[in-house]
């Protein structure tokens, strides 16, 4: 009996690790009710819709951005301004979205639906729209010369029950942009990603603050699971680029599981006239190959 004392507690000690070590688990199919960012009660936030319903809800197909958000720098708030008179003229302005190309962070997390896939020394995030994915190293640094790419160089690790993922190195383009008012950006855009779970109706209250603001999409179905009564997904970043604001912002989305249980796929550039009602989206193309 006296030898099985310190063996239990032997075991305890051991099993005290596992447990203090354990990371939270983001696994399955999360899912969006609308395309925009959690805006501001106060101080700086990002950029409202000017252009709203008659129910005062943002009109999406009228994207006026505040280009009078403190937080733009001159140079950035006029493209903001350009893009709206556009849209305000009843035409889409070319975004990344009708291009079919890549999404980076932030601008990706307006993506109706994404997966994680947990590694131990990595994580893959996996878009439901184009094909898009991220890899995210953890437990690295960023390299010292980092060669810039359309997702960004990510590296992530976990402080307890949340997922920090940091971002830099994202390349630009004539037409770079950071939200669906055309936000630009420049190659010195910075983002910070923090992932947890939440309470589910926490989760839900903030979903339903989301719809009052933009609406429900009117392009594409809601993939929330609404009878579902477990954990949501809050992601909430912070975006820092000094070539592009005046200083760093804030913002949240919330995410719920979907009621889809099997991954789907929305490929833009192999469904150029079905992928929004009565459009065909611009294809990116190349004057000659690149190999």
């Amino acid at each position: 009996m006296r030898a099985g004392v310190p063996l239990a507690l032997l075991a305890l000690c051991l099993a005290a690790p596992s447990r203090a070590n354990a990371v939270p688990d983001f696994s399955g199919i999360w899912a969006r009710t609308t395309f925009g960012y959690d805006l501001a009660g106060s101080g700086p936030g990002a950029l409202k819709n000017l252009a709203r319903r008659p129910n005062g809800t943002s009109d999406a197909f009228k994207l006026v951005g505040d280009y009078n958000n403190p937080i733009l720098q001159p140079w950035a708030a006029a493209i903001v301004k350009q893009h709206g008179a556009i849209s305000l003229a009843g035409k889409s302005y070319p975004d990344l979205s009708n291009e079919c190309r890549p999404l980076p962070p932030p601008y990706v997390l307006r993506i109706a639906q994404m997966q994680m896939l947990q590694e131990k020394d990595h994580i893959i995030i996996l878009y439901i729209q184009d094909h898009q994915f991220r890899q995210v190293r953890l437990n690295a640094t960023h390299p010292a010369n980092v060669a810039p790419s359309w997702n960004g160089d990510s590296v992530g690790h976990y402080e307890g029950d949340t997922l920090i993922i940091d971002t830099v190195g994202i390349r630009t383009r004539p037409g770079s942009m950071i939200d669906m008012y055309g936000t630009p950006h420049t190659p010195a855009l910075h983002v910070v990603e923090r992932y947890r779970l939440v309470d589910g109706e926490m989760a839900k209250r903030a979903q339903e603050r989301s719809e009052r603001e933009y609406g429900r999409p009117t392009t594409e179905p809601v993939y929330v699971d609404a009878d579902y009564r477990g954990k949501g997904l809050q992601v909430e970043f912070t975006v820092e680029d000094s070539g592009t604001f005046t200083r760093s912002w804030s913002s949240a989305v919330a995410y719920r599981r979907s009621s889809v249980t099997e991954w789907g796929e929305i490929a833009c550039a192999e469904n150029t006239r079905d992928y929004y009602a009565g459009a065909t989206a611009t294809v990116p193309t190349a004057e000659r190959p690149d190999f």
